[in-house]
């Protein structure tokens, strides 16, 4: 059994100067793998996640050049016989969601994680479970700051949003 600590969209330094304590307690209880959805922002706050644990991470929209020339836009990878699809899912047209769909459009993947609107979403669409963690530092519009969780367990898996008040 693997546990997957999902986060995007973490905004640091400039949403929050430390790591929030929510995100932090669950990083210190330990997770096997930390999927990051872009957003990260500085290669420092990159260096700082691997700190913790391994780290699977994409760029997005607003991470420094370093970052953008060291990760990439999308990627697929499996654990446990669950085929991922990371991205951030910025861009310019349609909604980040079907962005990010489209992107994995032709792979064979069971899960598709991505960041970029800072809004929280588990949903099915067709085969494919699409899942947003929100942002652990900038909640914009929705009502708590959040992330995710993910448990893998030979091939079934289980997605659950972390919600908090405080990004302190």
């Amino acid at each position: 059994m693997k546990t997957l600590l999902i986060i995007a969209d973490t905004h640091m330094p400039k949403r929050a100067k430390n790591i929030p304590s929510k995100l932090e307690k669950v990083l210190l209880e330990g997770v096997d793998l930390i999927i990051h959805a872009g957003d990260i922002q500085t290669k420092e706050m990159h260096n700082k996640f691997k700190q913790y644990a391994g780290v699977y991470a994409v760029y997005g929209n607003v991470d420094e050049e370093q970052l953008r020339q060291e990760l990439p836009l999308r990627t697929i990878f499996e654990i446990e016989g669950v085929r991922i699809g990371l991205t951030h899912g910025h861009g310019k047209t349609k909604t980040t969601q079907k962005r990010a769909l489209e992107l994995f459009d032709v792979d064979q993947v069971d899960v598709i994680i991505y960041g970029h609107s800072h809004i929280p979403v588990v949903k099915k669409v067709d085969t494919i479970v699409m899942f947003n963690p929100g942002s652990a530092t900038d909640k914009r519009r929705q009502e708590k700051f959040s992330f995710g969780k993910m448990t893998i367990n030979e091939g079934t898996f289980e997605l659950e949003h972390i919600f908090y008040s405080s990004k302190e």
